[in-house]
């Protein structure tokens, strides 16, 4: 499924992805920096993995939002792949205010939204005092839970000129007693988003893109829907060989690279 924006008016078209992956976009890789640093966010301190193009140049940025297990092995690689492309990646401990002893997934179960939130604005506002980063130019992704967090972004903070949710499952469900679901306020999403999803996927299922996309279609937010055969959730962590599809990977990374390209490139 696919919605497409185009200057004048939103195009909608339905596609579902057999294999043939999009013509990759020429992006010439870069040598990149990577480390560790800690930011303040909710008077705490939170733990932020940063991986940036050598040089001195400023350039845009791009927030690496975690998938359950957290910011790991996987999630290192997708923000160093967005430097190799030219972009500052950074993704922040939203686990931070945990206990570390806990199991990954009990610390998920166990997130806000407003918290999220506030760590989110945090990075941002990190961002923008950033001596390498053009704050006018910073764009959002996310993996599982990251990219239910990336459409909850794409409405909470108008700074993100581009967002990118990968397999965002419980959009439809709100994190916490006193807060609406981030789909919920699909009025108030402000930037160009993009949305990748497995075909045999529960969580989000089809039926919920279609819905997503009937949402966004009638309230004229430009997005773009992307479905991939054969894949299910989690299809872009090559940690996993039960879950990994190199052909999602594939078809929908370029599309990812030319669409961050399109909105935080001159």
């Amino acid at each position: 499924m696919i919605a497409l924006a185009s200057a004048a008016r939103l195009h909608r078209h339905m596609l579902h992805v057999t294999g043939a992956a999009l013509a990759a976009a020429r992006i010439q890789e870069e040598q990149m920096v990577c480390f560790t640093r800690t930011i303040t966010a909710g008077g705490a301190g939170m733990a932020v993995y940063e991986a940036l193009p050598e040089g001195a140049q400023r350039c845009p940025a791009i927030v690496v939002i975690q998938h359950a297990p957290g910011v790991d092995r996987f999630l290192h690689r997708m923000a160093d792949r967005l430097a190799e492309a030219g972009y500052a990646a950074v993704a922040p401990d939203l686990y931070h205010r945990l206990d570390p002893t806990r199991e990954a997934m009990e610390r998920y179960r166990l997130l806000k939204d407003r918290e999220v939130e506030e760590d989110v604005n945090a990075v941002v506002d990190y961002l923008h005092r950033h001596p390498r980063v053009d704050s006018a130019r910073l764009g959002i992704t996310g993996f599982c839970m990251g990219g239910r967090v990336t459409y909850l972004m794409a409405a909470a903070n108008p700074h993100f000129k581009a967002a990118v949710a990968y397999y965002g499952g419980n959009i439809m469900v709100p994190w916490g007693d006193d807060v609406v679901a981030p789909f919920a306020r699909s009025a108030e999403i402000h930037c160009p988003l993009m949305f990748h999803a497995g075909a045999e996927d529960t969580n989000p299922a089809p039926q919920d893109l279609q819905q997503f996309d009937a949402e966004l279609s009638r309230l004229g937010k430009p997005h773009e829907f992307y479905s991939y055969a054969g894949a299910g959730h989690a299809f872009m962590n090559f940690t996993s060989a039960e879950r990994y599809r190199e052909s999602a990977d594939q078809a929908s990374w370029p599309r990812t690279l030319e669409f961050f390209a399109r909105h935080l490139r001159p």
